[in-house]
Order: C-alpha cells, then structure tokens, then sequence
C-alpha cells in the first residue's frame, strides 16, 4: 500500500531521538507522505524545520482546543505568515474538548472560530479535534460554513453518527485513527463503513493511539498501515482500494500538496 498519514504529531518530544528513523519506517511500510500537525502556533518553527528537513513532510499551523487559553488571541499575522510556506497545507488543528476541558469552553469556541476564519479566508483546510462536544461542534460548522465555504476534516473521528452525517452533509471528510482497531470500537465501524469512500482519510494521530497489534506502545506513522487494512476490511473492499482512495481524498483536502507522482 502507498498511504498518507495525514494527522501526526513530529515535533513532540517522544520523536526527537529518533526522528530520521521513525521517517525512514514510514518509508519502508509504504507510508509515502506525514502530515505534522500544529497543536500551537508558538511552536511553529518546530513544524516548519520538520518539513524543510524531510521532503515528505508537510504541516500545518494552528491552535489545539487544549492550547486555547495558551493562545486565546488567535496571532493571525503570524498563522497567515506560516501558511505561506510552501509546505504548509492546512489550519489547526482546532475545535473543541469538553472530556478535558482545558480551555474555558468559550475561549475555545472563540479560538475555533478565529480559525476556521482564516481557513476561509486562506483557502486552506481545517483540521477539526472534537470530544465530548458533538452538539457544539456540529452547531458552529453549521453556522460557520453559512458565513461562507471552508474545507475541513473531522481528524480522529469518535464521535457519534451524527457529528458524522453533519460533517458529510456540510461537505467535511472523515479521518479515522487506530482506535477503528480497537476490539470495543464497533460501533466506530459501523460509521466508518458508511462514509462515502471518497470521503475518508486514515490517519495515526501518532504518538497517540498506537493501532491493534500494537496497543500500548508509542504510536508513529508506520503503523497508518493497520487502520488502513482495517477500514478495507470494514468496507469490504481490497487494501490497494482504500489506500487509493485514502491518498486521492487526502491530496484532494490538503490541496497545496503537489500530486505524488510530483513530489516525494
């Protein structure tokens, strides 16, 4: 299979020793292009060295939900000037976490909403973190898309059928992380099997959420291969199907990105 991890975490420190060979692996598994994804906008020049050092690494700039007190004025001239990079193909990841509630939940809603402003107005995906607050999250993409057109794609979906068929009918892709291996995660298959396949992302939210056979080690982009194996089984199509499709949906999403038979 060639895939695209399309959300990964490379700047956190559980990469730093490793990096060149954590890369090196997702090369070897056929995992031919990382998304490093942005939990704070302070911590940009981390992404953006990343993406400079590997060719097929690309970024994004944003401010987590748990980061939202951290950066509750959104610094847009410094996000607008980080998506200028050539590599940087999206915003976020943003949205909102009412399982920790880290951030008042109105500064995290003030915070998702300065974003998504700025997807619209950059023509830049949003990557969307949504837990424990389906109602909101679906409430203000709703309000949000009516201002206006964005891109967008629900990362790590947990959430329930509905935030799903709301983020479809907006016109959002789905993304699904290891947790679609989990062995209580039936009902998650259940969803993802009726997502429109060209709507679906994979994805290891890596150092997170380490996928079946590997559950309770460090999670890293190699291992994308595993969610994808188990989302062919889940649709009933054949691996090479959904890591087509996988790579054609993402490159359609994060639509900076050159063509992969352009580009590394």
């Amino acid at each position: 299979m060639r895939l695209i991890d399309s959300h990964c975490h490379l700047d956190f420190p559980d990469f730093a020793e490793e990096i060149e060979a954590v890369v090196a692996r997702a090369g070897a598994a056929g995992v031919e292009r990382l998304v490093t994804i942005s939990t704070r906008v302070a911590h940009g020049a981390r992404l953006v060295a990343l993406a400079e050092r590997f060719a097929q690494i690309y970024f994004t700039i944003g401010t987590h939900p748990h980061q939202a007190s951290e950066e509750a004025e959104t610094d847009a001239a410094a996000i607008r000037a980080f998506a200028a990079h050539p590599k940087c193909v999206g915003i976020g990841e943003a949205g909102l976490d009412y399982h920790y509630d880290y951030a008042p939940r109105d500064v995290a809603a003030k915070v998702f909403r300065a974003q998504i402003g700025l997807a619209r107005a950059l023509d830049l995906p949003l990557v969307i973190h949504a837990r424990d607050a389906d109602d909101d999250v679906a409430a203000i993409l709703a309000e949000e898309m009516g201002k206006g057109a964005f891109k967008a794609v629900l990362h790590c979906f947990t959430s329930s059928r509905a935030l799903a068929q709301t983020g479809l009918a907006l016109g959002l892709y789905v993304s699904f992380s290891g947790v679609l291996t989990f062995k209580n995660s039936q009902d998650l298959r259940d969803i993802a099997r009726d997502v429109p396949i060209d709507r679906v992302l994979v994805e290891t939210d890596a150092p997170f959420l380490a996928p079946a056979p590997y559950r309770g080690k460090r999670n890293e982009p190699s291992f994308v291969t595993e969610t994808a194996r188990m989302l062919a089984q889940v649709k009933g199509v054949d691996e090479e199907a959904i890591a087509a499709a996988t790579r054609a949906n993402t490159l359609r999403l994060f639509s900076k990105m050159p063509p992969m038979d352009e580009a590394a």
